[in-house]
């Protein structure tokens, strides 16, 4: 059944064209995704359909009695309500039928106002309710009830927005990336919920594992046009993939096709003929499809970067705290050329602090952190680009200079390096404020990026970036020959980019886990069984590690303490790799890389273990 129709809908900004009129539909049980390139238009649509802006032309028709709940990426809440009475003044549909029940309660008299306020509280299922938004509140940690909006995190702040439109069991519910500021774990449990669901979506998200797990179709914004996929996120790649080569194939065709009438044109006989004249008509529609192209242009990320010298990083003893919240407790760490680092935890465990406290923004309670001479960062922060009112973009980078070194000593201008970052001519004379939440991102990532850094810290770099950004950004990654450390709930990014985490667990506890984020979930999950025979070694059998070593010498006891961690690694690296023999897509040789690294691994275990058995009874002596 169809619950609305977009129609010739479209959009401007004085010059500027959003997008031309679209027409599609929504139908109920679709879960659909908005894909589009940033500055496209995606949130402006959205709006549109939401009721929340008009557009130029076209219109939205919504099947009668439509209710429709709109998540925006930045929720408008009111700061001196607290979190209940945010649900409570939310004007939900069941508050108000519980109204009118309460009301009939009150008129004894009308037995016909009673039994209609009943059969609605009934049919909303409105005499639980106070329940389910504390069971709701709960699940997305927010437990109490009596805190203040205005005390509330960024992501707390999503989150109670998130829990009022999911309450109003809405005909269609509209998303505008719904995982920014959300933490792996809600991320997760929103994955589930919506699985679960019967649910009318639709969404912008840069997540795509969310996409691939959750949506059932994909509606894409490309080129002025829209094209629809009845599929998941990765029947879209593959469908899209045909699409934009029949294009090419076709575009080849007409371009030859307009070589020959060039020709034709060229030696026209002066007495033109009714059929001529035709063929004179055809020829401008030829021309004209001849020199449309693709603006598939891609950012482009070539950039210097600063020597790097033997030392980066080193952590000595590092603690630091907030009253009651420990966030760092001794700890150590030498980053390594090359470390591709992820950074994982709740909300509040600390994971912003740790990067501040490298980059010397804010200093430890106690401990050491050494500096390499020849150190230089890109800090990525989720503060974003500080907006200067009246500046244009071109301006931004200016100040950087007017010429960029890149690699092998060339350079190039101001305006050619944003053309790289896919802002044409004009848009860079536009003013920063104009730009959308994506076209920020992507400037100020080209801010980060002009410096040269070799140690890169990106913090929340996916949030508002669209998906083919993303996908440059990671092929860039992927060959910086720098240090990298990521803080990102986007789980496809971090799968990609890194090879190991550090997991903050709260008060302290930080687990190096080697693996990705996947692995990490995996082993934590479904290896709960190996994972308690890993914590029992961990915590009983080497727990002589905490005794007297009198009979080891300095050098024996540092070799001792190394030997315990990196069997502690290789246990890990193990259940993960039997982990990935599960995976049924596997071929033939992929199975037998695993079954090599495997044995690999437990050569090396066992030779570690046979080391650790030498000291233990040293110890014993």
């Amino acid at each position: 059944m169809n619950l609305l129709s977009v129609e010739g809908v479209s959009k401007s900004y004085g010059e500027r064209i959003i997008f031309e009129p679209l027409s599609f539909g929504i139908s109920i049980g679709q879960k659909i995704a908005l894909i589009a390139k940033n500055g496209s238009g995606k949130t402006t649509l959205l709006k549109i359909i939401a009721k929340q802006d008009t557009p130029d032309t076209g219109e939205v028709n919504y099947r009668k009695g439509t209710h429709i709940s709109y998540l925006a990426q930045e929720p408008s809440l009111k700061p001196n309500l607290t979190v209940e009475e945010t649900i409570l003044s939310s004007g939900n549909k069941t508050l108000q039928v519980i109204e009118q029940y309460e009301k009939a309660l009150l008129k004894t008299d009308d037995a016909d106002a009673y039994q209609k306020a009943f059969e609605a509280m009934d049919q909303h299922e409105a005499w639980d309710f106070e329940t389910q938004y504390k069971q709701m509140l709960s699940k997305l940690k927010l437990g109490d009830l009596t805190m203040k909006v205005s005390a509330l995190s960024g992501g707390q702040k999503k989150r109670l927005a998130l829990c009022t439109a999911l309450l109003e069991k809405p005909d269609l519910l509209i998303l505008d990336e719904p995982t920014n500021h959300l933490d792996m774990e809600m991320i997760e449990w929103l994955e589930a919920y919506f699985i679960k669901e019967k649910l009318t979506l639709l969404m912008v998200t840069h997540d795509r594992y969310f996409l691939e797990r959750v949506c059932n179709e994909i509606i894409e914004l490309d080129e002025g046009d829209i094209f629809t996929y009845k599929g998941s996120y990765s029947y879209y790649l593959e469908k899209r993939a045909i699409r934009i080569a029949h294009e090419e194939t076709v575009a080849h065709k007409t371009k030859r096709h307009f070589v020959k009438e060039l020709e034709w044109m060229r030696r026209q006989p002066k007495a033109r003929t009714t059929k001529s004249k035709s063929r004179i008509d055809d020829f401008k529609i030829i021309k004209e499809k001849a020199q449309q192209r693709r603006n598939d242009h891609e950012v482009q990320l070539e950039i210097n970067m600063e020597r790097l010298g033997s030392k980066m990083i080193e952590m000595h003893k590092v603690s630091k705290a907030f009253k009651e919240n420990i966030i760092l407790d001794q700890f150590d760490y030498n980053f390594q050329r090359n470390d591709r680092i992820g950074i994982i935890g709740k909300n509040g465990t600390g994971k912003s602090t740790l990067l501040n406290l490298l980059t010397d923004t804010i200093q430890p309670d106690s401990g050491k952190i050494i500096r390499g001479e020849t150190l230089k960062f890109g800090y990525y922060t989720q503060g974003g680009i500080k907006i200067k009112k009246g500046q244009k973009v071109i301006e931004v980078i200016q100040e950087y200079g007017e010429f960029i070194p890149l690699k092998k000593g060339k350079k190039i201008s101001a305006q050619q390096l944003l053309e790289r970052f896919l802002f044409d001519r004009k848009k860079q004379f536009d003013f920063v404020e104009k730009l959308s939440g994506g076209e920020l991102k992507r400037l100020y990532l080209c801010t980060v990026l002009i410096q040269n850094p070799n140690f890169l810290i990106l913090d929340e770099p996916t949030n508002d970036l669209d998906i083919i950004t993303l996908n440059v950004l990671e092929s860039f990654l992927l060959d910086f020959p720098g240090c990298l450390l990521v803080v990102s709930h986007d789980r496809y990014f971090m799968d990609k980019i890194v090879d190991h985490l550090f997991v903050l667990k709260g008060q302290g506890e930080i687990e190096d886990f080697p693996g990705n984020y996947s692995d990490y979930r995996a082993y934590e999950g479904e290896n709960q069984s190996d994972s308690e025979v890993i914590e029992k070694k961990t915590k009983n059998e080497w727990k002589k590690s905490e005794r007297s070593s009198k009979g080891l010498s300095y050098q024996d006891q540092q070799a001792f303490k190394k030997l315990e961690k990196a069997i502690q690694k290789l246990e890990i690296e193990k259940v993960v790799l039997q982990n990935r023999f599960v995976n049924e897509t596997l071929n033939s040789k992929e199975i037998k890389d695993l079954s090599i690294a495997l044995k690999e691994i437990e050569s090396d275990l066992n030779q570690k273990s046979d080391q650790w058995l030498e000291f233990s009874i040293l110890l014993e002596e």
